[in-house]
């Protein structure tokens, strides 16, 4: 029954009344650009994965993914009918079989404000594994508070699903997190960067220094002093500090610690390590923050040799126009669009007046970003003005 694949992605996502969206379904391609105004939920919609994620993570569950991001009545759109249910609905596989699995979710809270489950279903190949509520739920509706897929007596059958969103990783390198002194203390691959040095200091060696140096290679196109890059815990502590040497007057050169180092030079560091670790979908918050344009434009690039290589998915906010300007397809863009009935989210390629400025030979980057733009941006100009 299993179809092991290291190559599986989301290939498309439903949801209902989650957070600013009311109802969305969009099909995603191994590279997807989430782009939108501030506020428009790009961040949430990223969180839906981080939330699959969560519900099968050891020590978590489903009760704690709901509990940590404030309950129910947080979760659930603000333009939602009162009570009505949060779903949520994935398909994972790949460019061959788009539809491999499907999980589906559907919850709500109780009297006690206790996120329960109304509804849970998983497809394999268009045959459903199983679904609830069933006989055993109605008999024991505490039950309801887990979910079967985050049940390891249960969900032999469909454990590939499970393995699959345990797979997602999210990342948004903080750079003064990844300073701070006692950045490790009580984290655990936080994905802010807080103990980002212990992750790379986890890794087995050989695979640590073959990667630092892929990673060496690559960001002396962006600091081109740099001439090596490297791991090393301090005498005192034992705390991992990366260290770079940069070209300089001395004929040895000088040595620096990321205390020192940039924010652009931390968060491409960052977004470099992130790519060679794992195989799951990798969640990205606005990977061209800090970075030179001439730099971000050629990121979609990188991403796609990653891909070539593991068949990796990568999802990622923007709000840069260079990030979009080259190689990036119709289908890669995701658009949001906030209005009063709660926000659009829909591929550049439903829109007809799109694709004809694109055949017309307008760069897609142009084409859609105006569209992310507040309508009265202009309007800052004039802060402060009596």
């Amino acid at each position: 029954m299993h179809f092991t694949n290291r190559a599986l992605r989301f290939t498309s996502v439903q949801v209902e009344n989650w957070r600013n969206f009311g109802k969305i379904e969009v099909a995603l391609q191994r590279r997807a650009f989430l782009v939108g105004p501030n506020a428009s939920g790009k961040s949430n919609f990223l969180d839906l994965f981080r939330f699959l994620h969560d519900i099968v993570s050891v020590g978590r569950g489903f009760e704690q993914a709901v509990q940590s991001r404030g309950g129910v009545s947080s979760l659930r759109s603000l333009i939602a009918r009162r009570y009505s249910d949060i779903a949520i609905s994935v398909t994972i596989g790949n460019d061959e079989r788009p539809a491999i699995w499907q999980y589906e979710l559907r919850f709500n809270q109780d009297n006690l404000q206790r996120p329960v489950i109304r509804g849970e279903r998983v497809v394999f190949d268009q045959t459903t594994l199983f679904q609830r509520p069933n006989d055993s739920d109605r008999s024991d509706p505490e039950q309801l508070t887990q979910t079967y897929l985050q049940q390891v007596n249960v969900n032999k059958d469909y454990r590939e699903v499970a393995e699959f969103f345990a797979s997602v990783r999210y990342l948004h390198i903080v750079p003064q997190l990844v300073r701070e002194p006692d950045r490790s203390v009580g984290r655990k691959d936080d994905p802010y960067g807080g103990d980002f040095l212990e992750q790379i200091a986890r890794t087995p060696d050989k695979t640590q220094t073959s990667r630092l140096r892929r990673i060496q290679d690559a960001l002396r196109v962006a600091v081109p002093q740099l001439e090596a890059l490297e791991l090393k815990r301090d005498d005192v502590k034992g705390t991992p500090h990366l260290r770079g040497k940069y070209q300089h007057w001395r004929p040895q050169g000088a040595w620096q610690t990321e205390e020192v180092f940039s924010d652009g030079t931390l968060r491409l560091l960052g977004l470099l390590w992130a790519t060679l670790d794992g195989t799951g979908p990798l969640l990205l918050e606005e990977p061209e923050l800090s970075l030179h344009p001439e730099v971000i434009r050629y990121i979609p690039q990188m991403f796609a040799r990653i891909q070539r290589r593991s068949g990796r998915q990568i999802i990622a906010t923007t709000h840069s126009t260079e990030l979009l300007r080259e190689g990036v397809g119709l289908n890669e863009v995701v658009l949001l669009q906030p209005s009063q009935e709660g926000t659009a989210a829909r591929t550049a390629g439903e829109f007809a007046e799109v694709r004809e400025l694109l055949e017309g030979g307008i760069n897609i980057a142009d084409v859609v970003m105006p569209r992310t733009k507040p309508v009265q941006a202009e309007q800052l100009s004039f802060f402060a003005d009596e």
